[in-house]
């Protein structure tokens, strides 16, 4: 194993931890995390933001579109992409390599599963009208590369969930996309 987080409420129970895990492994302590494998990660007193701001930033510029302008959404809701048979091809390499990019960003922006989602159905056979729709994603993701998830240190035990469906959302197979999120909220008191 390269790289290990570890948290403890207690200091006395990350320092056993630490003695017991040197007894099998060579490791070291480098103190409190800020970034770990392409996350900035800020904590606070009410809490911890994990974001990519600095991979989302690189992203936009390995892909030429940093002085481009920015898009308030990552998809256009009347959009609708399909297979496009009589499209313009594109290299599907360059296809293939902005869609992992993103779907690496996902990580910690959940608001563009979504869109990445539907853009990598056509990886085996991307056109240029999906193109344009992974160039708007990132545009979007330009302007947004502050973008991040907030967890906070008071919440209580509770368990949300989010659905969402677009029924028969697909024009080619007439398949619908459904995707959901669940939470649990765990405050933990000591004394």
């Amino acid at each position: 194993m390269d790289d290990i987080i570890f948290r403890a409420t207690i200091d006395q129970l990350a320092h056993e931890f630490l003695k017991e895990m040197n007894r099998e492994f060579e490791m070291s302590m480098v103190g409190e995390l800020n970034y770990f494998l392409g996350f900035q990660v800020k904590q606070r007193k009410d809490g911890i933001f994990i974001s990519q701001e600095k991979y989302a930033k690189n992203l936009v510029k390995r892909f030429g579109l940093d002085s481009k302008k920015h898009t308030s959404t990552p998809m256009s809701s009347s959009a609708k992409l399909s297979i496009d048979a009589a499209g313009v091809d594109i290299d599907p390499t360059l296809y293939r390599s902005m869609i992992g990019s993103l779907l690496y960003l996902i990580a910690s922006r959940p608001n563009i599963a979504f869109s990445v989602g539907v853009c990598a159905r056509f990886q085996a056979a991307s056109k240029e009208s999906h193109l344009t729709a992974v160039k708007r994603i990132i545009r979007y993701v330009n302007g947004t590369s502050d973008y991040g998830i907030w967890y906070t240190k008071d919440s209580n035990e509770c368990l949300a969930g989010y659905l969402d469906a677009d029924w028969a959302g697909c024009i080619d197979d007439r398949k619908s996309t459904s995707g959901g999120c669940f939470i649990l909220e765990i405050t933990w008191f000591h004394g």
